[in-house]
């Protein structure tokens, strides 16, 4: 009983998405992604939608590709998808200097983020 259980766990498809290069900080970006882990692909737009925050649109745009590539390529039914896994790492960061008074220069970074987003089908029953 417990193979077959391990067989289906291991058939399930699971289809990502990435985004790398976001013009967002990875700890900004992760206040969001913590929203939606785990919620049906319907549900994590909607709760998107309404979120404020400015990473909430690179995020549901992601899922939005995902879903996407689910469909376009895997035949996968959009209804049964769930958000399987959702990260964000850093990525790199330019940095600035601002000259400050005498003569001293402060350092300015402007992060980035890389998202990966990872949906699987639902199991009905």
């Amino acid at each position: 009983m417990a193979a077959k259980a391990k067989e289906k766990a291991e058939t399930r498809q699971s289809v990502s998405a990435t985004a790398k290069h976001v013009r967002i900080s990875a700890r900004k970006l992760r206040l969001v992604a913590d929203l939606v882990r785990g919620q049906d692909i319907a549900r994590a737009r909607t709760t998107l939608s309404f979120t404020p925050k400015g990473g909430a649109a690179v995020i549901d745009k992601l899922i939005a590709s995902a879903t996407a590539n689910a469909e376009n390529n895997h035949d996968m039914s959009a209804d049964e998808l769930f958000i399987k896994s959702i990260y964000v790492n850093e990525g790199p960061t330019m940095k600035r200097y601002r000259p400050r008074a005498l003569g001293r220069a402060y350092r300015i970074r402007k992060r980035s983020s890389h998202v990966t987003v990872e949906l699987a089908s639902r199991e009905e029953g």
